[in-house]
């Protein structure tokens, strides 16, 4: 698309936005276009958050559809919008409802903690949800004694397990993304960069983050790069997160830890799409009141802890 074509898709953009009264999130996975003209960029909850502390009508969620159906619940009373209605997510699509209600059956008694990356149906039928950056407090909050049943995500709920020291039930879904941080591939730079610190998300494989130098969420890493005396960094995450953190530090050297760790999904949310759902308010994502109260539930619990952001990860392997 030539530049012309672009700055006037922004001014459309800018000019809907103020129309509609309503606010643009972006997740740091998004296009760097998308990025660039976003009121908020940052993780999925802290995004919906955000949009709480707005005065908008309207909610242009760029990110996928679990994480509009997050904005609904947080946000009843304002509309929530995805760009592109097909943006969905390949782990949260591993569990549905009747799976976690036979695994509840098979397990009674136990506590689920879901992963937010889950459909507003898997987060109502769990006890607690957690945050990939307050999962591990979140289990060491349940009791001593409690069977823990952990969805979706097998490898943060594996980190959790090796970080608590709690026995965990794990689900077998995964981030197919995050499967593309591979071990071999950050040693081979690791020994081309011996001087860059290694961050991985916590939904990377096992091996990865057992040997990773911080291991946290996309806005933990974000703040990490920032405040961390190195000069390099080797990134364990999905590739879009690269965007922000070279545009917040130019100073710093980023690398790909794969430079195939790219959500087509996330990708789907074009400065088109924005454009389109804007002009014609498309693409509502709206949980019924009914499952949005049960959905809530478990969200405000783990809200109810008051976990703040640990900040112990700036130069630790933690």
């Amino acid at each position: 698309m030539k530049a012309v074509d672009t700055a006037a898709l922004r001014d459309d953009i800018l000019r809907l936005k103020a129309e509609r009264k309503a606010v643009l999130l972006a997740h740091n996975y998004q296009r760097p276009e998308v990025q660039d003209l976003a009121d908020f960029v940052g993780d999925s909850l802290g995004l919906s958050r955000r949009a709480q502390e707005t005065d908008a009508e309207v909610i242009v969620f760029c990110g996928v559809h679990f994480m509009a159906e997050t904005a609904s619940i947080l946000n009843p009373k304002k509309k929530v919008l995805l760009p592109d209605a097909l943006a969905g997510c390949s782990m949260a699509d591993m569990i549905d409802a009747d799976t976690l209600l036979d695994l509840k059956e098979a397990h009674p008694g136990a506590q689920v903690v879901a992963y937010v990356n889950t459909t507003a149906e898997i987060k109502a039928e769990s006890d607690i949800c957690c945050t990939s950056s307050n999962a591990v407090e979140v289990v060491e909050s349940l009791p001593k004694d409690a069977e823990i049943l952990f969805v979706p995500d097998k490898y943060l709920g594996g980190y959790v397990q090796r970080k608590s020291g709690r026995k965990l039930i794990l689900y077998d879904g995964w981030c197919p993304v995050h499967m593309e941080v591979k071990e071999r591939g950050v040693e081979d730079l690791r020994r081309e960069h011996p001087e860059a610190v290694v961050l991985a998300h916590p939904e990377a494989p096992l091996e990865v983050t057992s040997k990773a130098d911080i291991v946290c969420s996309t806005e933990q890493m974000v703040r990490a790069v920032a405040a961390h005396p190195a000069r390099a960094f080797i990134i364990g995450t999905e590739t879009g997160i690269l965007h922000k953190m070279r545009r917040e530090n130019p100073d710093k050297v980023f690398y790909a830890a794969n430079d195939l760790a790219i959500c087509p999904h996330m990708k789907m949310n074009s400065l088109e799409r924005v454009r389109e759902c804007l002009a014609g308010l498309k693409g509502e994502v709206k949980v019924p009141e009914a499952l949005r109260e049960r959905a809530w539930r478990p969200i405000q619990r783990m809200l109810d802890l008051g976990l703040p952001y640990r900040e112990s990860f700036v130069g630790c392997k933690c």
